[in-house]
């Protein structure tokens, strides 16, 4: 089948369900086959993993099974929600769940991972009339039980379904219009790309933006899938996601990100740090940034390490930490780049708590209060000002 066009609308687009429906309806009228990927509408899941989280630490196999189980409802209402409001304006569109199709994964709960995914099933229905296929997002199936694929997965099942569709392309559509060079929220004068790597999408992915899911962007290049980020609301070019080859603008540096939700440990005791650290990464706790007796962590980890080390009093955590991330190929190499940023936190004097560096990012560990104002200092130096290093 060549006419089926893969699309994910998060959850601000589904706030305005006639909205999505008629753009889903324009691809119809051409003689297209959709297949629509939705999230829970914005704020259900938040809600509902804290009600969870108010009741457990969710730190045993059974519990994250249930977990998964409530994680999974806003994907099912949005299902449904949009497949009458598309019937109410005249297209035929039929509502499935991901045990239905089926999409088959493995049984880490809430970090699954795809294994398989049939796709007899869309194919049947297309070939019956329906036109849509509306697919729940962030979820799988292990052994008749649901699992999903950890926040912002939606973005996940979409590739997905591009690869298992042999599309070439997977429009993922937002509140933003594309894929900018900071957070336009936080830097009024971030610009927005018409296009950026794989590579570079990935490790903006991994450092904070929240645009698309990382593991969306390694499976799409894993399948060179072309993905499209677009606005549900305007009716503008988007950002383009694709092989380095393939981006036509080249930028020294691509983006400039941060995140807060870190948390920075370091070990008072260095006897048994490396001992330690295989302890943390064998328990599935993800370890960022090793930077001499410290590493980085997700603040949502610390609980969970704290159960593993039990009475180890050998370290500290510091939960009032962010971390900033300038993004580039070749942004190691480019001793202007290093120049320039060591220019900001010396003129603004701040301190440096953590960095690390590879040839495409630079990371920086600071005091949660310095980031945004040093997001954006950052922005100005390094890709605003007359001398800014902005090309390669």
């Amino acid at each position: 089948m060549d006419n089926i066009i893969v699309k994910k609308f998060g959850g601000t687009s589904l706030i305005d369900l006639n909205r999505v429906a008629n753009l889903i309806k324009k691809d119809v009228e051409k003689g297209c086959n959709v297949v629509a990927v939705v999230s829970a509408v914005a704020g259900f899941t938040d809600r509902m993993a804290f009600q969870a989280r108010q009741i457990s630490n969710l730190n045993c196999k059974q519990e994250l099974s249930e977990y998964d189980v409530i994680l999974s409802a806003g994907e099912q209402i949005s299902c449904g929600l949009l497949a009458i409001t598309l019937q109410s304006i005249g297209v035929n569109a039929k509502s499935w769940l991901a045990w239905q199709l089926p999409i088959v994964t493995d049984d880490l709960y809430s970090e699954s991972k795809i294994k398989t995914i049939k796709t007899d099933h869309l194919k049947r229905s297309f070939a019956e009339g329906y036109t849509v296929a509306i697919i729940a997002g962030f979820q799988g199936i292990h052994d008749n039980r649901v699992t999903t694929f950890g926040r912002g997965g939606s973005d996940i099942s979409a590739v997905a379904l591009a690869v298992a569709f042999n599309v070439r392309v997977c429009e993922i559509f937002t509140d933003i219009d594309g894929i900018y060079t900071a957070d336009p929220k936080i830097v009024p004068k971030a610009h927005k790309l018409k296009s950026i790597s794989y590579n570079e999408m990935l490790e903006m992915s991994l450092s904070g933006a929240k645009i698309l899911h990382n593991r969306s962007v390694q499976l799409a290049m894993k399948h060179n899938i072309k993905v499209q980020v677009l606005s549900t609301f305007k009716e503008v070019e988007g950002t383009a996601v694709l092989h380095e080859k393939d981006v036509l603008e080249r930028y020294t540096i691509t983006g400039i990100t941060y995140s807060t939700n870190e948390a920075l440990v370091t070990f008072t005791n260095l006897t048994n740090t490396l001992c330690t650290l295989k302890d943390i990464a064998g328990t599935n706790i993800k370890i960022d940034m090793i930077n001499g007796s410290s590493f980085v962590m997700s603040e949502f980890d610390v609980d969970l390490m704290k159960e593993l080390l039990n009475k180890n009093d050998g370290y500290v955590v510091n939960n009032n930490v962010a971390k900033i991330s300038i993004i580039g190929i070749g942004v190691m190499s480019n001793p202007e780049v290093m120049h320039r940023m060591l220019k900001v936190f010396s003129e603004k004097k701040i301190e440096m708590l953590a960095i690390t560096a590879s040839e495409i990012k630079i990371s920086i560990i600071v005091q949660k209060e310095c980031a945004e104002a040093l997001v954006r200092d950052l922005h100005t130096e390094l890709m605003c000002s007359t001398t800014a290093v902005c090309y390669t």
